[in-house]
Protein backbone atom coordinates (compact mmCIF):
# COMPACT_ATOMS: atom_id res chain seq x y z
CA UNK A 1 0.00 0.00 0.00
CA UNK A 2 2.85 2.36 0.87
CA UNK A 3 4.55 1.66 -2.45
CA UNK A 4 1.34 2.47 -4.33
CA UNK A 5 0.97 5.77 -2.47
CA UNK A 6 4.61 6.64 -3.16
CA UNK A 7 4.20 5.90 -6.86
CA UNK A 8 1.29 8.35 -6.96
CA UNK A 9 2.18 11.09 -4.49
CA UNK A 10 5.98 10.90 -4.29
CA UNK A 11 8.14 13.54 -5.98
CA UNK A 12 8.84 11.04 -8.77
CA UNK A 13 5.30 9.69 -8.75
CA UNK A 14 2.40 10.21 -11.11
CA UNK A 15 0.84 13.22 -9.34
CA UNK A 16 3.85 15.33 -8.36
CA UNK A 17 6.24 14.03 -10.99
CA UNK A 18 3.98 14.14 -14.06
CA UNK A 19 0.47 15.57 -13.59
CA UNK A 20 1.49 18.72 -11.69
CA UNK A 21 4.23 19.71 -14.21
CA UNK A 22 1.84 18.97 -17.08
CA UNK A 23 -0.90 21.19 -15.62
CA UNK A 24 1.67 23.90 -14.89
CA UNK A 25 2.87 23.93 -18.50
CA UNK A 26 -0.59 23.69 -20.05
CA UNK A 27 -2.14 26.30 -17.76
CA UNK A 28 0.51 28.91 -18.58
CA UNK A 29 0.19 28.34 -22.34
CA UNK A 30 -3.63 28.41 -22.26
CA UNK A 31 -3.77 31.43 -19.94
CA UNK A 32 -1.46 33.47 -22.17
CA UNK A 33 -3.39 32.47 -25.30
CA UNK A 34 -6.77 33.42 -23.85
CA UNK A 35 -5.33 36.58 -22.27
CA UNK A 36 -4.33 37.66 -25.77
CA UNK A 37 -7.92 37.34 -26.92
CA UNK A 38 -9.20 39.11 -23.81
CA UNK A 39 -6.80 42.08 -23.77
CA UNK A 40 -7.08 42.91 -27.46
CA UNK A 41 -10.84 42.43 -27.31
CA UNK A 42 -11.01 44.90 -24.44
CA UNK A 43 -8.82 47.35 -26.37
CA UNK A 44 -11.29 47.07 -29.26
CA UNK A 45 -14.24 47.84 -26.98
CA UNK A 46 -15.61 44.29 -26.89
CA UNK A 47 -17.15 43.13 -23.63
CA UNK A 48 -16.16 39.80 -22.09
CA UNK A 49 -18.66 37.77 -20.09
CA UNK A 50 -16.31 35.00 -18.95
CA UNK A 51 -12.63 34.06 -18.87
CA UNK A 52 -12.18 30.40 -18.04
CA UNK A 53 -9.17 28.17 -17.56
CA UNK A 54 -10.56 24.72 -18.19
CA UNK A 55 -13.96 23.52 -19.38
CA UNK A 56 -17.05 22.16 -17.69
CA UNK A 57 -18.39 22.99 -14.22
CA UNK A 58 -16.81 25.93 -12.43
CA UNK A 59 -14.65 25.09 -9.42
CA UNK A 60 -14.30 28.67 -8.20
CA UNK A 61 -14.19 32.19 -9.61
CA UNK A 62 -15.03 35.87 -9.17
CA UNK A 63 -16.56 38.79 -11.05
CA UNK A 64 -14.47 41.86 -11.83
CA UNK A 65 -15.66 45.46 -12.08
CA UNK A 66 -16.27 45.09 -15.84
CA UNK A 67 -18.71 42.22 -15.35
CA UNK A 68 -16.34 39.48 -16.49
CA UNK A 69 -16.48 36.18 -14.65
CA UNK A 70 -12.96 34.82 -14.07
CA UNK A 71 -13.07 31.14 -13.25
CA UNK A 72 -11.23 27.86 -12.98
CA UNK A 73 -13.20 24.93 -14.38
CA UNK A 74 -13.13 21.22 -13.76
CA UNK A 75 -11.55 19.89 -16.97
CA UNK A 76 -8.11 21.56 -17.23
CA UNK A 77 -7.44 20.77 -20.91
CA UNK A 78 -7.89 24.22 -22.44
CA UNK A 79 -9.79 27.42 -21.80
CA UNK A 80 -11.88 30.13 -23.42
CA UNK A 81 -13.02 33.74 -23.38
CA UNK A 82 -16.73 34.27 -23.91
CA UNK A 83 -17.39 37.71 -25.40
CA UNK A 84 -20.71 39.53 -25.22
CA UNK A 85 -22.90 38.43 -28.15
CA UNK A 86 -20.65 35.46 -28.91
CA UNK A 87 -23.40 32.91 -28.48
CA UNK A 88 -21.60 29.76 -29.57
CA UNK A 89 -18.22 28.39 -30.56
CA UNK A 90 -18.89 29.18 -34.22
CA UNK A 91 -19.27 32.88 -33.32
CA UNK A 92 -22.50 33.15 -35.27
CA UNK A 93 -24.53 36.31 -34.56
CA UNK A 94 -27.25 36.00 -31.89
CA UNK A 95 -30.86 35.83 -33.04
CA UNK A 96 -33.48 38.47 -32.24
CA UNK A 97 -34.51 36.77 -28.99
CA UNK A 98 -30.93 36.57 -27.76
CA UNK A 99 -30.31 40.20 -28.74
CA UNK A 100 -33.39 41.24 -26.80
CA UNK A 101 -31.86 39.71 -23.71
CA UNK A 102 -28.84 42.04 -23.92
CA UNK A 103 -28.76 45.48 -22.36
CA UNK A 104 -28.23 48.54 -24.55
CA UNK A 105 -24.63 48.78 -23.28
CA UNK A 106 -23.96 45.11 -24.06
CA UNK A 107 -25.38 45.49 -27.57
CA UNK A 108 -22.75 48.16 -28.29
CA UNK A 109 -20.02 45.92 -26.83
CA UNK A 110 -21.18 42.72 -28.54
CA UNK A 111 -18.58 40.83 -30.53
CA UNK A 112 -20.58 40.36 -33.73
CA UNK A 113 -21.41 44.08 -34.22
CA UNK A 114 -17.75 45.12 -34.30
CA UNK A 115 -15.92 45.93 -37.57
CA UNK A 116 -14.29 42.91 -39.14
CA UNK A 117 -10.79 44.21 -38.36
CA UNK A 118 -11.56 44.35 -34.62
CA UNK A 119 -12.90 40.80 -34.64
CA UNK A 120 -9.88 39.59 -36.61
CA UNK A 121 -7.44 41.41 -34.29
CA UNK A 122 -9.11 39.86 -31.25
CA UNK A 123 -8.90 36.37 -32.71
CA UNK A 124 -5.32 36.56 -33.98
CA UNK A 125 -4.16 37.94 -30.62
CA UNK A 126 -4.34 34.46 -29.04
CA UNK A 127 -1.66 32.84 -31.24
CA UNK A 128 0.31 36.11 -31.28
CA UNK A 129 0.54 36.11 -27.48
CA UNK A 130 1.73 32.49 -27.63
CA UNK A 131 4.59 33.59 -29.86
CA UNK A 132 5.33 36.56 -27.58
CA UNK A 133 5.52 34.17 -24.61
CA UNK A 134 8.10 32.08 -26.44
CA UNK A 135 10.12 35.19 -27.30
CA UNK A 136 10.06 36.24 -23.64
CA UNK A 137 11.24 32.83 -22.43
CA UNK A 138 14.04 32.63 -25.00
CA UNK A 139 15.14 36.19 -24.24
CA UNK A 140 15.46 35.40 -20.54
CA UNK A 141 17.32 32.15 -21.25
CA UNK A 142 19.77 33.83 -23.64
CA UNK A 143 20.28 36.65 -21.17
CA UNK A 144 20.97 34.30 -18.26
CA UNK A 145 22.89 31.49 -19.94
CA UNK A 146 24.02 32.77 -23.33
CA UNK A 147 24.20 30.36 -26.23
CA UNK A 148 26.49 27.39 -26.81
CA UNK A 149 27.91 27.53 -30.35
CA UNK A 150 30.46 25.73 -32.51
CA UNK A 151 31.98 26.74 -35.84
CA UNK A 152 30.23 25.04 -38.81
CA UNK A 153 33.15 22.74 -39.60
CA UNK A 154 33.32 19.13 -40.78
CA UNK A 155 35.60 17.07 -38.55
CA UNK A 156 34.56 13.64 -39.82
CA UNK A 157 32.43 12.15 -42.60
CA UNK A 158 30.61 8.94 -41.73
CA UNK A 159 31.31 6.04 -44.11
CA UNK A 160 28.35 5.21 -46.34
CA UNK A 161 26.54 8.42 -45.43
CA UNK A 162 24.85 10.90 -47.79
CA UNK A 163 27.71 13.30 -47.02
CA UNK A 164 30.32 10.83 -48.22
CA UNK A 165 28.33 10.18 -51.40
CA UNK A 166 28.05 13.94 -52.01
CA UNK A 167 31.80 14.50 -51.62
CA UNK A 168 32.08 16.23 -48.23
CA UNK A 169 35.60 16.21 -46.80
CA UNK A 170 37.04 16.78 -43.29
CA UNK A 171 38.05 20.42 -42.97
CA UNK A 172 35.15 21.73 -45.08
CA UNK A 173 33.31 24.73 -43.63
CA UNK A 174 29.58 25.22 -44.20
CA UNK A 175 28.68 28.59 -45.71
CA UNK A 176 25.10 28.01 -46.88
CA UNK A 177 22.47 25.29 -46.62
CA UNK A 178 19.75 25.37 -49.29
CA UNK A 179 20.15 29.12 -49.74
CA UNK A 180 20.34 29.90 -46.01
CA UNK A 181 23.57 31.39 -44.65
CA UNK A 182 24.93 29.59 -41.59
CA UNK A 183 27.22 30.81 -38.84
CA UNK A 184 27.27 27.87 -36.42
CA UNK A 185 27.08 24.10 -36.61
CA UNK A 186 23.67 24.33 -34.89
CA UNK A 187 22.44 26.33 -37.89
CA UNK A 188 23.41 23.44 -40.14
CA UNK A 189 21.59 20.95 -37.93
CA UNK A 190 18.52 23.17 -37.83
CA UNK A 191 18.22 23.26 -41.63
CA UNK A 192 18.96 19.56 -42.09
CA UNK A 193 17.07 17.74 -39.32
CA UNK A 194 13.58 18.48 -40.64
CA UNK A 195 14.37 17.82 -44.31
CA UNK A 196 14.84 14.06 -44.53
CA UNK A 197 14.33 12.93 -48.11
CA UNK A 198 14.78 16.43 -49.57
CA UNK A 199 17.69 17.18 -51.90
CA UNK A 200 19.64 20.06 -50.29
CA UNK A 201 22.36 22.22 -51.78
CA UNK A 202 25.36 22.99 -49.56
CA UNK A 203 27.91 25.70 -50.25
CA UNK A 204 31.20 24.77 -48.56
CA UNK A 205 34.49 26.59 -48.11
CA UNK A 206 37.37 24.28 -49.06
CA UNK A 207 40.97 25.47 -49.45
CA UNK A 208 39.83 29.11 -49.70
CA UNK A 209 37.36 28.38 -52.50
CA UNK A 210 33.62 27.72 -52.55
CA UNK A 211 32.39 24.24 -53.44
CA UNK A 212 28.76 23.36 -54.10
CA UNK A 213 27.59 19.92 -52.99
CA UNK A 214 24.18 18.25 -53.08
CA UNK A 215 23.08 15.71 -50.45
CA UNK A 216 19.78 14.19 -49.32
CA UNK A 217 19.42 13.78 -45.53
CA UNK A 218 18.39 10.35 -44.32
CA UNK A 219 16.35 9.52 -41.23
CA UNK A 220 18.26 8.58 -38.11
CA UNK A 221 16.94 7.58 -34.69
CA UNK A 222 18.37 9.70 -31.88
CA UNK A 223 17.60 10.45 -28.24
CA UNK A 224 16.79 14.03 -27.33
CA UNK A 225 17.69 15.85 -24.09
CA UNK A 226 14.55 14.54 -22.35
CA UNK A 227 15.24 10.93 -23.29
CA UNK A 228 12.65 10.72 -26.07
CA UNK A 229 13.42 8.71 -29.18
CA UNK A 230 13.15 10.98 -32.21
CA UNK A 231 13.78 10.51 -35.92
CA UNK A 232 15.62 13.35 -37.62
CA UNK A 233 17.34 13.99 -40.91
CA UNK A 234 21.15 13.68 -40.99
CA UNK A 235 23.75 13.79 -43.73
CA UNK A 236 26.50 12.07 -41.74
CA UNK A 237 29.00 14.76 -40.79
CA UNK A 238 30.51 15.20 -37.33
CA UNK A 239 31.77 18.31 -35.59
CA UNK A 240 34.25 18.10 -32.71
CA UNK A 241 36.05 20.28 -30.18
CA UNK A 242 39.20 20.63 -32.25
CA UNK A 243 37.65 22.13 -35.39
CA UNK A 244 34.38 23.43 -33.96
CA UNK A 245 35.94 25.45 -31.13
CA UNK A 246 32.81 25.16 -28.92
CA UNK A 247 32.13 28.15 -26.70
CA UNK A 248 29.38 30.09 -24.93
CA UNK A 249 28.37 33.42 -26.47
CA UNK A 250 26.93 35.89 -23.97
CA UNK A 251 24.30 38.49 -24.89
CA UNK A 252 23.14 41.79 -23.46
CA UNK A 253 19.41 42.52 -22.96
CA UNK A 254 18.76 43.86 -26.47
CA UNK A 255 20.89 41.17 -28.09
CA UNK A 256 19.02 38.51 -26.10
CA UNK A 257 15.70 39.90 -27.31
CA UNK A 258 16.89 39.96 -30.92
CA UNK A 259 18.18 36.39 -30.70
CA UNK A 260 14.89 35.33 -29.10
CA UNK A 261 12.87 36.82 -31.96
CA UNK A 262 15.05 35.03 -34.54
CA UNK A 263 14.91 31.74 -32.63
CA UNK A 264 11.12 31.94 -32.21
CA UNK A 265 10.67 32.70 -35.91
CA UNK A 266 12.81 29.69 -36.75
CA UNK A 267 10.79 27.41 -34.45
CA UNK A 268 7.55 28.66 -36.03
CA UNK A 269 8.89 27.94 -39.53
CA UNK A 270 10.10 24.48 -38.55
CA UNK A 271 6.76 23.67 -36.88
CA UNK A 272 4.89 24.72 -40.02
CA UNK A 273 7.32 22.74 -42.15
CA UNK A 274 6.79 19.65 -40.00
CA UNK A 275 2.99 19.91 -40.27
CA UNK A 276 3.19 20.33 -44.04
CA UNK A 277 5.43 17.27 -44.38
CA UNK A 278 3.25 15.33 -41.95
CA UNK A 279 0.11 15.95 -44.02
CA UNK A 280 2.05 14.83 -47.11
CA UNK A 281 2.98 11.58 -45.32
CA UNK A 282 6.68 12.43 -45.15
CA UNK A 283 7.05 12.52 -41.36
CA UNK A 284 6.95 9.73 -38.80
CA UNK A 285 3.48 9.80 -37.20
CA UNK A 286 5.04 8.89 -33.85
CA UNK A 287 6.68 12.31 -33.72
CA UNK A 288 3.22 13.82 -33.17
CA UNK A 289 1.85 13.35 -29.69
CA UNK A 290 -1.04 14.55 -27.56
CA UNK A 291 -1.69 15.23 -23.88
CA UNK A 292 -0.19 11.95 -22.69
CA UNK A 293 3.09 12.58 -24.50
CA UNK A 294 3.17 16.22 -23.37
CA UNK A 295 2.56 15.11 -19.76
CA UNK A 296 5.43 12.63 -20.03
CA UNK A 297 7.73 15.32 -21.42
CA UNK A 298 6.64 17.74 -18.68
CA UNK A 299 7.54 15.18 -16.03
CA UNK A 300 10.95 14.56 -17.58
CA UNK A 301 11.59 18.29 -17.94
CA UNK A 302 10.61 18.96 -14.33
CA UNK A 303 13.02 16.24 -13.18
CA UNK A 304 15.88 18.05 -14.97
CA UNK A 305 15.08 21.44 -13.44
CA UNK A 306 12.71 24.39 -13.58
CA UNK A 307 14.51 25.99 -16.54
CA UNK A 308 13.81 22.86 -18.61
CA UNK A 309 10.13 23.08 -17.73
CA UNK A 310 10.02 26.73 -18.81
CA UNK A 311 11.69 25.84 -22.11
CA UNK A 312 8.98 23.22 -22.64
CA UNK A 313 6.40 25.98 -22.03
CA UNK A 314 8.06 28.01 -24.80
CA UNK A 315 8.06 25.15 -27.30
CA UNK A 316 4.49 24.10 -26.51
CA UNK A 317 3.37 27.71 -26.79
CA UNK A 318 4.68 27.88 -30.36
CA UNK A 319 2.95 24.62 -31.21
CA UNK A 320 -0.37 25.83 -29.83
CA UNK A 321 0.02 29.14 -31.67
CA UNK A 322 0.75 27.51 -35.02
CA UNK A 323 -2.02 24.91 -34.69
CA UNK A 324 -4.56 27.61 -33.85
CA UNK A 325 -3.67 29.51 -37.03
CA UNK A 326 -4.63 26.59 -39.26
CA UNK A 327 -7.64 27.65 -41.40
CA UNK A 328 -9.95 25.06 -39.82
CA UNK A 329 -12.98 25.96 -37.68
CA UNK A 330 -13.29 25.97 -34.68
CA UNK A 331 -9.62 27.00 -34.48
CA UNK A 332 -8.69 30.69 -34.58
CA UNK A 333 -7.49 30.30 -38.16
CA UNK A 334 -10.97 29.15 -39.20
CA UNK A 335 -12.52 32.32 -37.82
CA UNK A 336 -9.85 34.40 -39.54
CA UNK A 337 -10.70 32.69 -42.83
CA UNK A 338 -14.35 33.71 -42.42
CA UNK A 339 -13.30 37.29 -41.64
CA UNK A 340 -11.01 37.41 -44.68
CA UNK A 341 -13.92 36.32 -46.91
CA UNK A 342 -16.14 38.92 -45.25
CA UNK A 343 -13.56 41.66 -45.78
CA UNK A 344 -13.11 40.71 -49.44
CA UNK A 345 -16.81 40.32 -50.27
CA UNK A 346 -18.14 43.13 -48.11
CA UNK A 347 -20.66 40.89 -46.33
CA UNK A 348 -20.47 38.15 -43.68
CA UNK A 349 -20.43 34.49 -44.63
CA UNK A 350 -23.97 33.14 -44.37
CA UNK A 351 -24.86 31.45 -41.10
CA UNK A 352 -25.82 28.25 -42.96
CA UNK A 353 -22.45 27.98 -44.71
CA UNK A 354 -20.63 28.93 -41.53
CA UNK A 355 -22.48 26.26 -39.56
CA UNK A 356 -21.78 23.54 -42.16
CA UNK A 357 -18.08 24.40 -42.37
CA UNK A 358 -17.88 24.61 -38.60
CA UNK A 359 -19.39 21.15 -38.17
CA UNK A 360 -16.97 19.69 -40.70
CA UNK A 361 -14.10 21.43 -38.94
CA UNK A 362 -15.14 20.05 -35.56
CA UNK A 363 -15.17 16.52 -36.99
CA UNK A 364 -11.70 17.10 -38.42
CA UNK A 365 -10.37 18.42 -35.12
CA UNK A 366 -11.93 15.51 -33.20
CA UNK A 367 -10.39 13.05 -35.66
CA UNK A 368 -7.00 14.70 -35.14
CA UNK A 369 -7.40 14.53 -31.36
CA UNK A 370 -8.36 10.87 -31.61
CA UNK A 371 -5.30 10.21 -33.75
CA UNK A 372 -2.84 11.80 -31.30
CA UNK A 373 -4.50 10.01 -28.36
CA UNK A 374 -4.13 6.71 -30.22
CA UNK A 375 -0.49 7.54 -30.86
CA UNK A 376 0.02 8.33 -27.19
CA UNK A 377 -1.63 5.21 -25.82
CA UNK A 378 -1.27 2.46 -28.42
CA UNK A 379 0.24 3.53 -31.73
CA UNK A 380 3.86 4.29 -30.81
Amino acid sequence: MGEIALSIFGTDGLLIGTIVPFLFVLTIVVFVHEMGHYLVGRMCGIGAQAFSIGFGPELFGFNDSHGTRWKLSLIPLGGYVKFVGDMNAASTPPDAEEMAGLSESDRRRAFHVQPVWKRAATVVAGPLFNFLLTIAVFAVMFGLYGRFVSDPMVAEVRPGSPAEAAGFLPGDRFLMVDGNRVETFSDVQRYVTGRAGDSLTFVMLRDEREVELVATPELSEQTDALGNTIRVGVIGVVNNQEVGQPRVVEYGPLESLGQAVVETGDVILRTGQFLKRFVAGREDRCQLGGPVKIADMAGKAAAKGFEWLIQLVAMLSVGIGVLNLLPVPPLDGGHLLFYAIEAASGRPVSERVMDLVYRAGVLLVLAFMGFVFWNDLFGC
